[in-house]
């Protein structure tokens, strides 16, 4: 069986992972009356735990933020709120749509970086498990893309070779990192181009 393994931020959901980060840390330093610098002084000096590559921490990162930054319980609500909004985005429902009907025709997978409480937070907006298994996320395989050992993970997790996967992301060095594993690889431009290449994959014997 072929597989088809599927970035999440920029693929099978609508975000622009590298404007979010930013836009945020300038609303909440501004709320919070602090130039950007000093907000990011705090919460360097608040010695945060890694949420990209460690699981069960995010409330101890929440803790901390209250406590660097002096804030309320509902302060704290606020945030989280508006960062799962950055984070998730919106659903590409045409991409989806195509991957549910794949289901069949090859294995579908995904491999993302992703924060502690990501998995919990996109099932409960999407239902990602529903179409895919494994869900490969960062933050539970203590390794992040472009690393080698996040793709080789997946491939032991899924079961299967590199020749036989289709990897799809919208960061190129993702890409390059997944063809040096050996795994044929894609940039996500638009989903007409992305859905043509995932078929010729699959017709590709």
């Amino acid at each position: 069986m072929k597989w088809i393994l599927y970035d999440i931020g920029g693929v099978i959901e609508i975000v622009d992972d590298h404007s979010w980060p930013a836009e945020l840390r300038t609303r909440w330093s501004t709320r919070f009356g602090l130039l950007p610098e000093e907000y990011d002084a705090k919460l360097a000096a608040a010695d945060l735990p890694d949420t990209t590559v460690n699981s069960g921490v995010v409330d101890q990162h929440w803790r901390g933020v209250a406590d660097a930054l002096g804030l309320s319980d509902a302060d704290v609500e606020s945030m989280q709120t508006e960062l799962w909004d950055a984070y998730c985005g919106a659903e590409n429902s045409e991409l989806l749509d195509h991957a549910r009907s794949l289901r069949g025709r090859s294995g579908l997978a995904i491999l993302s970086n992703s924060g502690d409480g990501a998995r919990e937070e996109e099932e409960r907006r999407f239902g990602l498990s529903q179409i895919f298994a494994p869900i490969c996320y960062s933050h539970e395989q203590g390794v992040l893309k472009p690393e080698a050992r996040a793709f080789e993970l997946a491939l032991d997790r899924m079961g299967t070779t590199a020749d036989r996967v289709l990897f799809i992301d919208d960061n190129l060095q993702n890409v390059q990192a997944a063809h040096a594993v050996g795994i044929r690889a894609i940039m996500h431009h638009d989903n007409a181009t992305t859905i043509d290449a995932i078929e010729e994959f699959l017709a590709d014997e």
